[in-house]
């Protein structure tokens, strides 16, 4: 048999962090940077699993078992590999058909981004992993990470798209967001990266009364779509960023880092580190560069 290889999208979430748990209306974007999971039969009745980075360097490197549970034989990183098993067992859950074959599988991943840059390394590999065992992505993001699943429809979407979680589930609509103005916008790394998971933990010990948040920010959504002034744009970035603050009771990144910056900074996720969007009328790089933020992505670079 031939090897397999799944591939899916990066994420980075432009409107609505946080308040997308609680039903608010998102605007997120496909990166055109992902991970691909590559899957090919042997001998051996184990899984032979091998993770590489951006630079081809093998960081992570684990063998289990084919028993039921997958039990590790011998891995480079436990934490991870403690990771790796959950997320093997729940798909064993939702599909006990999966790995019955006489023979093992070697698996490779290869992210085509930095593993720091919070650009989807898990919900990349989830939605792989989902692909390969055939099963529903959300399902097995809920048994595993959690999160709003905004990561598993970029990853399975090459275009902007509209989530929104409901009632009854979830609304995601590809959405034809293309600025006029793109050529002003850039994201800035951090240099470190955001345990979103903790940042949500953060949210929801926070938050109060947020019914008219979720209005405005409903609002900033669509009319960031429809947008097609540089100003007005800067505009909507600026209120989102005193609503989110507000909630979660920090400063925007701008007034913490970059008081001096003469254009608009907007979070994207959770707060406090992985990429910012910058809107600009000059190119910013000279002015980030100098403050120690080498890591300046184009918009149009950027997305897919």
């Amino acid at each position: 048999m031939k090897p397999n290889t799944f591939y899916s999208n990066g994420k980075l979430l432009i409107t609505g962090e946080y308040l997308i748990l609680d039903g608010a209306l998102a605007l997120a974007i496909p990166t055109s940077y992902g991970q691909s999971l590559t899957v090919e039969p042997i001998q051996e009745h184990q899984i032979k699993w091998e993770s590489y980075d951006h630079l081809g360097h093998l960081w992570f490197e684990t063998t289990l078992s084919l028993n039921e549970n997958f039990r590790n034989l011998k891995t480079t990183d436990t934490p991870i590999n403690e990771r790796l098993l959950q997320i093997m067992r729940a798909v064993k859950k939702y599909n006990p058909n999966f790995l019955n074959e006489d023979g093992g599988v070697k698996v490779k991943t290869q992210a085509d981004f930095p593993r720091n840059w919070g650009l989807g390394t898990s919900s990349t590999l989830i939605n792989n992993m989902a692909q390969w065992a055939k099963l529903d992505a959300y399902k097995l993001l809920e048994d595993t990470f959690g999160g709003s699943g905004y990561d598993i429809a970029c990853a399975q979407h090459n275009s902007p798209l509209t989530y929104q979680l409901e009632t009854t589930g979830r609304t995601i609509i590809e959405r034809d967001f293309n600025p006029e103005f793109k050529q002003h916008l850039y994201f800035v790394f951090l240099n470190k990266k955001q345990n979103s998971r903790e940042g949500i933990a953060s949210y929801q010990n926070n938050k109060s009364n947020i019914h008219l948040a979720l209005s405005e920010v409903n609002a900033i959504t669509n009319d960031m779509i429809g947008c097609t002034t540089l100003e007005t744009f800067q505009y909507l970035m600026q209120s989102h960023e005193r609503i989110i603050s507000k909630i979660i009771k920090q400063q925007p990144v701008k007034e913490m880092l970059f008081k001096d910056f003469k254009g608009s900074i907007k979070s994207l996720g959770a707060w406090g580190g992985d990429f910012v969007m910058v809107a600009s009328e000059d190119n910013p790089e000279a002015y980030f560069g100098r403050k120690g933020f080498d890591t300046i992505i184009p918009y149009t670079s950027m997305i897919l």
